[in-house]
């Protein structure tokens, strides 16, 4: 059996792996003064941030429309089995469900949505995982089973310099920016049924980054981890972490990837996090 691997541009997994794992990729757009792009495609994320500096009215996102779904899953049928389809929180976005909803309009092929319940890289490890399990002929049943096993390790937490822009983009309520930009505290979020809440409230981004750190480092104590340092247009921050981080646990797999434009809408320039789940053996 053929099982073809699908996600959406926000789990920003580089050209590269896409290509040599056979994942296809649906972008969701980005508008930015009245001017629509297709993230990954049509935008990359260094324009983006060099667009949105300032204090401009905040970019607008949006889903992919279903019939983007329904024309791959046509176009795949001819040459696969089944499709797994991967998509970002349906807590923040109705991109996982216009991939059911697409699933349900095509016929002769079995579609199987996968909602991640997060985003960015650490949706990415599922696409990875999925899409090297098909390479490998397993069962599209036996996929979804792995997928739903891994969310019992998966872990990511992030901060952000300013909450604003998670409370304008509806991501955050307006009572957990205020208090967060009246107390000057650089809350550690994560997601938690499906949606981005506080976990921690910390008074620094120093602070707040050595806490994210020593919860990967309490998991990596428990076993072989893989991990993702993620930025918001700070990569020579994210190289300098990196640094740090593979000598203080030397045994954790680490890569770098980033916050792309439709989740830099939300989060900022300056944000940071790290995600990271069991390493497969």
């Amino acid at each position: 059996m053929k099982t073809a691997i699908v996600t959406d541009s926000t789990a920003y997994l580089p050209t590269h792996l896409r290509e040599e794992l056979d994942i296809h990729m649906i972008p969701l757009t980005v508008t930015l003064n009245g001017e629509a792009y297709d993230e990954e495609i049509d935008l990359t994320t260094t324009d983006f941030y060099d667009k949105v500096r300032g204090d401009g009215p905040l970019p607008k996102t949006s889903q992919p429309p279903v019939g983007k779904f329904v024309e791959l899953y046509e176009s795949l049928r001819e040459t696969h089995d089944a499709i797994i389809s991967i998509h970002l929180s349906s807590g923040i976005s109705g991109t996982y469900a216009g991939a059911g909803q697409a699933g349900e309009m095509v016929e002769g092929i079995d579609v199987y949505a996968f909602d991640s319940e997060i985003s960015c890289y650490p949706q990415g490890f599922y696409v990875l995982r999925a899409a090297q399990l098909a390479q490998q002929g397993v069962t599209p049943d036996a996929i979804m089973a792995e997928l739903a096993e891994m969310k019992q390790t998966l872990r990511a937490y992030f901060m952000v310099d300013d909450l604003a822009h998670l409370q304008r983009g509806g991501r955050l309520s307006s009572a957990q920016a205020l208090i967060g930009g009246l107390l000057q505290v650089k809350p550690l979020l994560h997601f938690r049924e499906k949606v981005i809440v506080p976990f921690e409230k910390i008074r620094t981004r120093k602070k707040a980054m050595k806490r994210i750190v020593d919860l990967l480092a309490e998991d990596a104590a428990k076993m072989p981890l893989e991990a993702v340092i993620i930025h918001g247009n700070q990569p020579e921050g994210a190289e300098a972490l990196l640094s740090e981080l593979t000598e203080q646990l030397p045994d954790v797999q680490f890569t770098i990837s980033h916050f792309g434009p439709v989740i830099g809408t939300h989060l900022g320039d300056g944000a940071m996090g790290l995600g990271w789940v069991k390493r497969q053996a």
